[in-house]
């Protein structure tokens, strides 16, 4: 069995968040390192779609809980092998929505002994901040992050003006969840074969929904330095990947890359360019996302017609690091860690395994 690192005597303490979206399963174990920072030690990600169906159903169905609980399983037993200090393990918006949600999370805890909690969508995009904070130049006065999930898509809206705090999340202004996911939009236009006319459809469903978040304009950015986008979905992070012509997807080429308004906008054209078996090709798509990530474009496509912006970061993190970070600042483990003679923790290495999505 695993043990963890030793500094000093002391025990680094391991923490471990566990977020179950409509598209993936996903887990990080983690020691804190430096202030604000964590070791990922174990992680996994499985595409699951617990999702599928949902939008037209209203129900998980049982083969999409079915392959979810043997995801969880594997994430089960990775907990079960370390010493965990704490731990908190999540259900969003697949779980939300459907009709049979709380009873597959009562099968879930009866075959794998995991208690999941299902969080509200404030929450979401709260965590979603939380996870990307550290992403968020120190230059930058304002900032809209997105989460583009597999059934929603959470968006924020931060000032940070001149008094930054420690936790992001508390500059948040403004926040919306859209009911509207790479997995909903894809069952309802076709995600396989799109059209530059389907994917207008797509992209005018999105901003209708946009059309009813009460924020400001991009009027009330000072100045356009001030100002940039931050995707944490597998949408950018794929979009990154294509554009770097990566021969394998790779996290750590992916995440903190910076994409012009005019790259991003030739990326999406590419895709849109390709057939599904071509973007089935893509190393950096693959079959799992081939049907997926036009829609995901779509969706950014209309953010950022809403909030036109000359750069967007890519994040590949998210809930689970939003997860890590809160609960280790809880604890308190990085204010003791400095004082703490001859501690010097490593460099951020915090990689978790797969992306978002």
């Amino acid at each position: 069995m695993h043990r963890p690192a030793e500094r000093n005597g002391h025990e680094m303490p391991l923490y471990a968040a566990l977020d179950l979206g409509t598209n993936n399963c996903r887990l990080l174990i983690a020691q804190p390192t430096r202030p604000g920072q964590f070791r990922v030690v174990d992680g996994f990600s499985r595409i699951v779609r617990l999702g599928e169906g949902l939008a037209a159903n209203g129900r998980l169905s049982e083969e999409a809980m079915d392959r979810s609980v043997e995801a969880l399983r594997i994430c089960a037993t990775k907990l079960r092998n370390r010493n965990i200090r704490r731990s908190r393990l999540i259900a969003t918006e697949a779980c939300r929505a459907a009709a049979n949600g709380e009873r597959f999370l009562a099968r879930v805890r009866a075959e794998t002994g995991m208690e999941l909690e299902i969080i509200n969508r404030e929450t979401e995009a709260r965590l979603a901040v939380s996870g990307c904070s550290s992403l968020v130049g120190r230059e930058a006065k304002s900032v809209v992050l997105f989460d583009i999930g597999g059934g929603s898509s959470e968006i924020a809206v931060i000032r940070i003006g001149d008094n930054r705090s420690t936790r992001l999340a508390n500059h948040i202004t403004h926040w919306a969840s859209l009911p509207v996911g790479v997995v909903t939009l894809s069952e309802r236009h076709g995600g396989r074969d799109v059209t530059p006319e389907s994917f207008a459809r797509m992209v005018a469903e999105v901003e209708a929904l946009l059309a009813d978040f009460d924020c400001p304009s991009d009027t009330v950015w000072a100045t356009p330095d001030d100002f940039h986008l931050i995707g944490t979905s597998g949408t950018v992070t794929t979009l990154a990947g294509v554009h770097l012509d990566l021969p394998r997807y790779d996290r750590r080429q992916v995440d903190g890359v910076w994409l012009s308004d005019e790259e991003v906008t030739a990326m999406q054209a590419r895709l849109l360019s390709w057939d599904f078996s071509a973007r089935a090709a893509n190393p950096c798509i693959g079959p799992d996302r081939a049907d997926l990530v036009l829609a995901g474009c779509a969706i950014l496509e209309a953010i950022r017609n809403r909030w036109p912006s000359r750069r967007m970061r890519v994040a590949d993190r998210g809930l689970r690091e939003g997860l890590l970070t809160d609960m280790m600042a809880d604890d308190g483990v990085w204010r003791r860690g400095r004082h703490r003679r001859g501690h010097r923790g490593p460099r951020n290495s915090a990689r978790p395994e797969g992306s978002s999505s």
